[in-house]
Parts: structure tokens; sequence; C-alpha cells
């Protein structure tokens, strides 16, 4: 039996408040994505960085991920993450969903840019000057984006949006 206020629920199962709410509290479900996403970028993007220093400078028990001697870049992880985004983004359209899918969006999006100079060159280039443009590209999604949520922040979530979660 469906209930006729939340399409998709079933009566006497109501559905847990979103994780988001207390994180995130007053950012309306339609821009929490897209703060999610960019939050998802900062802190992977720097933490690929680290981990790919502690690889770099030899590291007990940190390297690189292979597979039959081959070298798995970790761009690839990023465009399987985009693929299963942008899947999910053409069926689901919760709020909730809409917050995971803008964090996984920007855990994606910054492995690919982390090795953008990789795929510009077609060379390996992370540690060599060129490597450096991944790194800029980087600060420019983070700085762009950053300065259009803090310059559009002023919607807070109305109770409709509300609701929607």
């Amino acid at each position: 039996m469906m209930s006729s206020q939340h399409p998709g629920r079933r009566a006497g199962h109501p559905e847990r408040p979103s994780p988001w709410l207390r994180v995130l509290p007053g950012i309306s479900p339609k821009r929490r994505g897209f703060v999610l996403a960019w939050y998802g970028f900062t802190l992977t993007f720097g933490g690929m960085r680290l981990l790919t220093w502690l690889i770099h400078i030899d590291v007990a028990g940190v390297g690189d991920m292979s597979a039959g001697g081959v070298h798995i870049h970790h761009y690839v992880w990023g465009i399987l993450l985009l693929i299963v985004v942008g899947a999910a983004g053409l069926v689901e359209r919760s709020a909730r969903a809409r917050a995971w899918m803008g964090l996984a969006y920007g855990v994606g999006l910054a492995l690919v840019i982390d090795e953008a100079a990789l795929l510009i060159s077609l060379e390996d280039v992370y540690w060599d000057t060129e490597g450096g443009l991944s790194i800029a590209i980087a600060i420019a999604v983070i700085a762009v984006a950053g300065s259009v949520l803090a310059l559009t922040r002023g919607r807070r979530a109305s109770r409709a949006d509300q609701a929607e979660e």
C-alpha cells in the first residue's frame, strides 16, 4: 500500500530523515548536491595529492594500484564514478539521492581533474612541471565553484524544500 503523501513510500514505514540535514542545516535540497559536490571535490583532490605524494616518497604500505603489471591511474576510477552518477541522475531525483550524487560527482570529478595534465599530454607528467596544470585547474574549480556557492547562498530551505526531505 502506497502513501498518498509520499509516492514510493509504503504506509507505516516512515523514511529516515536525511543525514545531510544535520551536516548542512538550512541548505535547500536543491542546493545541497552542489555544496556536497564542492566539498567532495575539494577533499578528494587534497586527499589524492597527499596519497600520491606518500606513494612518490615510498612510504611503507602505500603503493600504486596495478592490474596485470599495468598501473591504473585514478582518473579511471573517476570516470567510472561519473558514469554511475550520470546514470543514477537519469533515474533518481529524490533530495537524498541528489545529495549523494552531488558528493559522488565531486569525488569523481576530482579524481579526473587531478590527472588532467596526463590526459592532455598523454604522458605521465604528474610530478613534472607540466603536472602543475592539474593543480591549477583544480584550484580554479575550487575557487570558482566556492565563489558561486558563497555569492548565491542567500536562499534558505523553504517549507516546500524541507517537505521534499
